[in-house]
């Protein structure tokens, strides 16, 4: 299907852009992909940081003038009072680079209730896409705990230990087919990782025919760990995007894990929640793109839902918690 086939629902309230590349002090060029969550009386958001080139060196590049595309990445922090206004620290936090690593992107916080922080991200290396975690208390020093084989990313940690153990969910891409599909794992110290189980795959996704994966780590709720994750479809036209071939439509979508064992959906919405609509969505590095990363509970009933839009800035959306809940229900993959 078509990204036109589909609409956003109506008690998602979009909030606009909350940070992008001209609120940052250092060199940027997209700012997306952030992981936020609660920290002290406030916010703490980690973004993707893209840099080194622009969109006129696209045009270049297609004039036949320049070959100058590739980014370079690295992580920034900024913190907010009310989780709409950011200030960015004056310089970056985190990267890698060296031992067969090239760049680090895309990263999750989990607050486990103690005063750390999980921090998901992915890597890119020599061997492959790789996923790490690391646990920090500022959002200035990093203890990495464990880097995956390749090839794995899009982890996410849930906020707290069930049946005592560490609960990720994971998308490692399948070498058997085009098809990639999120797992779950499991660790009692954040460093090993086994007991792995498939949760979801994309040919049980309708708004999905390439790939999906984890996005926003789990909040709990009575009726299970509600959860956010992103589905990919392939469009028979190119969005406005500086990659001027960029077909592939990214979706936010939500579904309900069981509280006692996460490996098992209790409801998966068969619409997507988040749809590309916005002109900010539409149009950027690579248009048409949605993909969620933070979720946040507040003490109303509200979930703040962050998302990056055409990998060019990050976003906000609100909408209830008991709606995500009965919009998984109401458009339940699962029902018979």
């Amino acid at each position: 299907m078509s990204i036109e086939a589909y609409k956003t629902p109506e008690f998602i309230k979009r909030k606009g852009i909350a940070l992008s590349c001209k609120q940052i002090p250092y060199d940027s060029a997209l700012t997306f992909n952030a992981g936020i969550s609660r920290y002290r009386d406030g916010y703490v958001m980690l973004f993707r940081n893209d840099y080194g080139f622009c969109k006129q060196d696209f045009a270049d590049f297609y004039a036949g003038i320049s070959d100058n595309t590739t980014p370079k990445t690295n992580l920034g922090a900024a913190f907010s009072k009310d989780g709409i206004n950011w200030v960015v620290i004056p310089e970056s936090v985190f990267s890698l680079s060296g031992n067969g690593i090239n760049r680090v992107y895309d990263p999750r916080i989990t607050d486990f209730g103690n005063g750390q922080y999980g921090v998901c991200f992915a890597i890119d290396s020599n061997a492959g896409v790789r996923g790490g975690i690391a646990v920090t208390e500022d959002f200035r020093h990093f203890d990495i705990k464990s880097i995956s084989l390749p090839e794995n990313r899009n982890m996410v940690l849930f906020p707290e230990k069930i049946n005592g153990e560490y609960i990720r969910l994971e998308r490692p891409f399948l070498a058997c087919g085009r098809h990639h599909s999120i797992w779950l794992s499991r660790s009692p110290d954040l460093i090993h990782w086994g007991e792995s189980e498939l949760v979801l795959s994309t040919q049980d996704v309708p708004y999905a025919d390439l790939k999906i994966g984890p996005g926003a780590p789990p909040i709990k709720t009575p009726y299970g760990w509600l959860t956010l994750i992103h589905g990919v479809e392939k469009q028979e036209k190119p969005f406005a995007a500086w990659q001027r071939d960029w077909i592939f439509g990214y979706y936010g979508g939500v579904m309900l894990l069981d509280l006692e064992n996460p490996a098992k959906i209790i409801a998966l919405a068969k619409k997507p929640l988040l749809v590309p609509e916005m002109e900010y969505e539409l149009d950027g590095f690579r248009g048409g793109v949605i993909f969620p990363g933070g979720l946040v509970a507040e003490p109303d009933g509200t979930a703040k839902i962050y998302y990056g839009a055409a990998d060019t800035v990050e976003c906000l959306a609100e909408a209830k918690i008991e709606d995500l809940v009965k919009f998984c229900f109401n458009f339940n993959c699962l029902e018979k």
